[in-house]
């Protein structure tokens, strides 16, 4: 089922790297580039999923991740981290924040759209 995913990353061309393999399985995607940006927009309409870099301008992913899981309206909502960081203390930090999942860049498009699929199934009530 289509969901509407939000990206967060500084690079455009990641972004729509990512984009072009969501809206393959018709989600629709909304971009933000850095964490300010993507708190405005899930203040304006709460996203299934998010995906976040961690290593942006402004505030870094795993700041972002924490700072939705303080919000009860975004506690639940899954949060990816797609980032070149691959070091296990770092992996560790984004879990103690409350990222779902860790996805590594270069990413293999097939993979992230069987994360997300994954990560976006219906748990049996």
């Amino acid at each position: 089922m289509p969901a509407t995913i939000l990206i967060v990353d500084d690079s455009k061309i990641l972004r729509t790297m990512v984009r072009d393999a969501l809206e393959a399985d018709q989600h629709r995607v909304v971009e933000a580039a850095d964490a300010g940006a993507a708190l405005h927009s899930v203040d304006m309409m709460p996203p299934d999923l998010v995906i976040t870099d961690v290593n942006m301008p402004d505030t870094d992913g795993i700041t972002l991740v924490r700072a939705l899981r303080e919000r009860p309206r975004e506690r639940f909502i899954p949060i990816l981290v797609l980032t070149t960081e691959a070091g296990d203390e770092m992996k560790q930090r984004g879990r103690a924040a409350g990222a779902t999942g860790w996805l590594v860049k270069p990413f293999d498009p097939a993979r992230l759209r069987e994360t997300v699929r994954r990560v976006l199934k219906p748990r049996p009530a």
